[in-house]
Parts: structure tokens; sequence; C-alpha cells
């Protein structure tokens, strides 16, 4: 059957959401349909609509949800009508050399390179007045139904509070595993975070759970500080505060540069200021941060050849279905908190609003 129901429609580039109705089609063979109940807004989904992260117009974004399955396709065996789920922007097949080896995540059948806006069969689920509509990396959760492939949905704790675990969709554990599971830091260690909007509190919350000694937050609106302290910085630094170059302050401030820095802003010019800031010879620096499409950084190679390591992270490292359950039983135990990272809550057709206190920074 057929669904019509309200989505927010991105028509173009640098536009308003328009909230239209849309028919989402039933699920085929191996897709799930969700009842979206609650999605978050992520800084991601507003690259898309600057440019900065191109991906196909008309287009339904959003990708940090939970939900309620409401059917599946034929062949379906992990969920079932019902069951609460998480849609995952980074899947998992299960068979792929990433699914397969112990040191990746990022599975092949991901939507975020090739960018082409549908399911993995080459069509869409979504149609608006008579026009085909585009899927955002797989999940397109600013919608009342979406309809989301097997490989790229986790059933989770049918207790969980829907509006606080949809975090763990993405801004959570991808700030969270890039400190645990991508850097690995360990107790005792310095660790520099850049960006301290939801995902980069969550690399704080990651850092601390590690046991990392110093805890050095930075960002160019020191509004952000008192949160960025309660959930366990040590340190908070506003570039604006110097003259000097903003590595150059953090290996004053650590005598050596920090053992692990995290860019979660998606700025070229800091993700170099994060690995210039990182111990010379054994510093890692995570990017988290989605960078700018058609931009290009020029560094000093000596940067790396003294020893240091630079890497990327998606989705903090988590292979998305096994870890994804497991996140939510571990919030359900209170591992960790989620509250403080949730500011504002509105209603859907609020959304443009929700966009607007995103990019004010609030």
């Amino acid at each position: 059957q057929v669904i019509k129901c309200k989505a927010a429609v991105m028509w173009e580039a640098n536009k308003p959401f328009s909230i239209e109705e849309v028919e989402v089609a039933p699920p085929k063979a191996h897709e799930v349909r969700i009842k979206i109940v609650a999605t978050g807004i992520c800084r991601s989904d507003d690259h898309v609509i600057t440019g900065a992260l191109v991906m196909p117009f008309p287009i339904i974004l959003g990708h940090e949800a939970a939900g309620v399955v409401e059917s599946v396709g034929q062949g379906v065996t992990s969920v079932k009508p019902g069951d609460k789920v998480i849609p995952l922007f980074v899947p998992q097949c299960g068979e792929c050399n990433s699914c397969l080896s112990s040191k990746g995540n990022l599975c092949s059948k991901n939507d975020i390179g090739t960018a082409a806006g549908l399911m993995p069969d080459g069509t869409t689920r979504f149609t608006c007045k008579g026009k085909a509509i585009h899927h955002f990396i797989g999940t397109s959760t600013f919608t009342e139904y979406t309809v989301v492939h097997e490989t790229a949905v986790a059933k989770i704790d049918s207790a969980a509070p829907l509006e606080k675990v949809c975090l763990i969709g993405c801004g959570f554990s991808t700030g969270y595993g890039a400190a645990v599971c991508t850097a690995k830091v360990e107790p005792g260690s310095t660790c520099a975070i850049f960006g301290l909007g939801g995902v980069g509190l969550s690399v704080v919350m990651g850092c601390k759970a590690a046991g990392a000694s110093r805890i050095i937050a930075i960002d160019i609106n020191s509004d952000k500080f008192a949160k960025a302290k309660e959930l366990g910085a040590t340190d908070c630094v506003n570039p604006k505060d110097f003259k000097k170059p903003i590595h150059e302050v953090l290996i004053e401030m650590t005598g050596q540069g920090v053992d692990y820095s995290f860019e979660v802003i998606g700025r070229t010019e800091t993700m170099t200021a994060a690995l210039a800031c990182c111990q010379y010879n054994y510093g890692v620096s995570v990017i988290v941060g989605v960078p700018p499409a058609a931009q290009k950084i020029t560094f000093d190679p000596m940067l790396l050849f003294s020893g240091r390591t630079w890497k990327g992270s998606v989705f903090g490292g988590w292979k998305s279905k096994d870890s994804v359950p497991k996140l939510v039983a571990d919030y359900m135990k209170k591992k960790f908190v989620l509250d403080p990272l949730i500011t504002h809550t509105l209603p859907f057709t609020k959304i443009n609003e929700g966009f607007d206190l995103l990019r004010t920074g609030k």
C-alpha cells in the first residue's frame, strides 16, 4: 500500500524546506518501511543545502532518527512490524571487505561517496507532485514515513525513548566512537577537540569515558564552553582570544602537543590546525567533520614524516547494525547521557526554524 504523508522536501539548494504531501511506496524485497518518530538536525544535512556536500535534488534529507517498523518487504528477517528501530546511514551488508574486516566499518553499500540518492536497486520510493524525490544516504528521515534497505536498519530495545536515542543514529555515535573506537584514546592522555556542536561534545564524552586526563575544547563560540565543561572538558579555548595560530597555543599549553586531536567542524583550516597541534611523533589526528566538496588541503609533509597519524572516521568507526543496539543498551544502563545534547524540541513543521538555530550556533 502506498502511504501519503508529510515530508520536508528540499527542491533546490539554498532554499528553505517545503512541507509537502509525498507518496511513500511500499518496501520491495529486503526493504523496510519505517514510521519516523523523532529525527535530529545535523550539520551534514545543512552541508547538502549549501552545496558543501554534493547530492542530487529534489531530495528528502535527514539521517539521524528513530522510529517504528510499519511494514517489511519479502525476505526481511532482522526486523518485523512494530519493532523500534534506528535507520543507519552507514549500512552493514556483512559481505564487503570493510564489513568482513575487523579494521573497518564503512560498508561498500553506503551512498555517501557515490551520492546517487537512490535505493540500492537504483530507484526511489518517494514521489511528490508527480516527481521522483531522491533519498539521502540511504535513510531520508525528514518525513513521517521512509523506506530503507534491511542492511541499513537496526532493531533496538523496545523500552528506549525514541526522542533521545535518535541521536545514536548519528551525532552521539559519531563523536563518541571517534574517541573510543577510531582514535582509541588511552587513560591519562591529552586530547583537543575542534568544534563543540553535538558531535564535538560527544567526542568530549568519549575522551572522558576513555580516561583522558586533559580534554581541551576549542570553539570560536564561547557560549559552548559551559556545556563542554559539564561533559568533561578540562580547558576551553577560543582561537579569537589569541594573536598566534591556534596550534601554537595548544603546543604551548601542553609542552609537546596533544596525544589526540579531533576536527569536528568540516573546515580545511581546522583540519590542518588539528594535525599540527598533535604530538610530532606519535600524535593522532582524526577528521570527523564532513570535508567540503571541491576544497583541497596543502600542508607540510614533514608534519607526517615525523610520525604523526592522520585519519578519518565515519559514524565513529562503529559497525552499524552490530553496534547501534549495544549503544542503545548502554544508554538504557546509564553508561552515558544524551539529554545535554538536546537543546530544542520542535514540531516537524518548524524544521526551518530548527536549521536557523543550528546555523546561529544555538
